[in-house]
């Protein structure tokens, strides 16, 4: 296990200063656009802009790494990512922040693509679990830290913009001076929304909802924290606390996953997020909304997991690729279509739309989730695959991985069932 981390830590490090540089311009577009006068509505295209260039460069950067190799594909992205982070404060205009933002979504969804298709290559099947672990833990770390150096420069000037862009570019020098070559990214074709339905209907509706939610989360909470009043190192608090929220209830609800009905889980994990919209809605204290943060922000994440590992369940495993393909799909139909719905919201509703959005997402996927319940039988918990630890931040590649991870480590506690079941009968007899 150390020789593979000590193999993959210049990608791990890397992420790290990605993410930084990635979670610093994503509540500076709300906190700056605030400054520059830009309504709700016109934010949320431009938020909404990152997700449609995410799915475009999710289809698109296996493509370019085939043809050129992953280390050209991720040295160009990085130089287009960085170019676009500096950009944003010379042309503050709606129209030209969803361009760059689009840009930094395509970029972004490509750079996931080539450094996940390394850390796969590196990881064995033994190490494949903590190393994702790892990968995943890398990621939250970044986009929370991200938060803390926003507090340290003005949001009404260049400089944390600049500053965004220098992690960006740093971040590259580690993963390319210590890359070794890997396979190109071969992904499965990824699986129908329509057949999708047809073999697990509250993972694909479910994903296409919490694509929604989070999508808001991250890309709309800053724009409320800006309008309620909020200044910059406060937003920057708020936006952590979405995340800091996912980083400790991710393994609790992971432990819960393995021991009982997944649906029951997602419904409490869905009621949790309705409730925790409503103590934002209603909220007058600093400290009770961002405990609403917290609480929403941590169950979103797990619920990604929950509804891949449900969708598991009912596929057999030469389907689950092409199965993980359709579920990320679903997934960024929801993230473009969250923030529109979210920003005209917030533009007819006031700031509090943000919480209001929130809840009827997080009230449909419970809703259905219990309807669902009523409509198929469970499957027996000894007869799941493991629960994938998995961010809705990663690509095709990780939660393929991840569920290859899970499909070994269930052979192999089937294994080890199997062979104590067997020494108890040598035992009795």
């Amino acid at each position: 296990m150390f020789s593979t981390l000590s193999a993959i830590w210049a990608l791990l490090v890397g992420m790290v200063l990605i993410m930084m540089g990635n979670g610093m311009h994503f509540t500076l577009i709300g906190v700056r656009g605030g400054i520059e006068g830009f309504s709700s509505a016109e934010l949320a295209v431009v938020t909404s802009g990152y997700f449609l260039g995410f799915l475009s460069g999710a289809r698109l950067a296996p493509v370019m790494i085939r043809r050129v190799g992953h280390v050209r594909v991720f040295a160009a992205l990085g130089s287009f990512m960085s170019a676009g982070l500096i950009a944003f404060p010379l042309v503050t205009e709606p129209w030209a922040w969803t361009l760059l933002r689009i840009l930094l979504g395509f970029c972004m969804s490509g750079v996931y693509v080539t450094a996940e298709s390394w850390l796969n290559n590196a990881a064995t099947n033994e190490s494949r679990g903590s190393v994702l672990s790892a990968y995943m833990l890398a990621q939250t770390l970044g986009i929370i830290a991200a938060q803390g150096v926003l507090t340290f420069g003005d949001a009404a000037g260049p400089a944390l913009f600049i500053g965004a862009s220098i992690l960006v570019s740093v971040s590259f020098a580690p993963i390319l001076l210590s890359a070794t070559p890997v396979p190109a990214a071969e992904l499965a074709k990824p699986m129908s929304l329509v057949r999708l339905f047809r073999e697990s209907p509250l993972g694909a509706v479910g994903i296409v909802l919490l694509g929604g939610v989070f999508a808001a989360q991250s890309g709309m909470g800053a724009v409320f924290g800006a309008q309620i009043g909020l200044d910059t190192s406060q937003v920057a608090l708020f936006v952590a606390m979405l995340f800091a929220g996912s980083l400790v209830l991710q393994y609790p609800i992971g432990f819960l996953s393995d021991r009982m009905d997944r649906r029951k889980l997602i419904l409490g994990a869905a009621v949790c997020g309705v409730g925790a919209c409503v103590l934002g809605f209603m909220s007058q204290s600093l400290w009770v909304l961002m405990a609403a943060a917290f609480i929403s922000g941590g169950v979103a994440t797990p619920l990604y997991s929950l509804f891949i590992a449900h969708t598991n369940d009912f596929l057999q495993v030469e389907d689950m690729p092409a199965a993980s393909g359709g579920l990320v799909f679903g997934y960024g139909l929801g993230a473009i279509f969250g923030p529109l719905v979210t920003g005209w919201t917030m533009q007819y509703a006031g700031p509090e739309g943000f919480w209001l959005v929130m809840l009827v997402l997080f009230g449909l996927i419970a809703g259905y989730a219990a309807w669902r319940m009523t409509r198929r039988a469970s499957v027996p918990v000894d007869e799941t695959d493991a629960y994938l630890n998995v961010l809705p931040t990663t690509s095709q590649v990780a939660v393929e991985a991840a569920g290859a991870w899970a499909i070994d480590y269930a052979e192999g506690q089937a294994a080890e069932a199997e062979e104590e079941e067997a020494r108890a009968r040598g035992d009795a007899a």
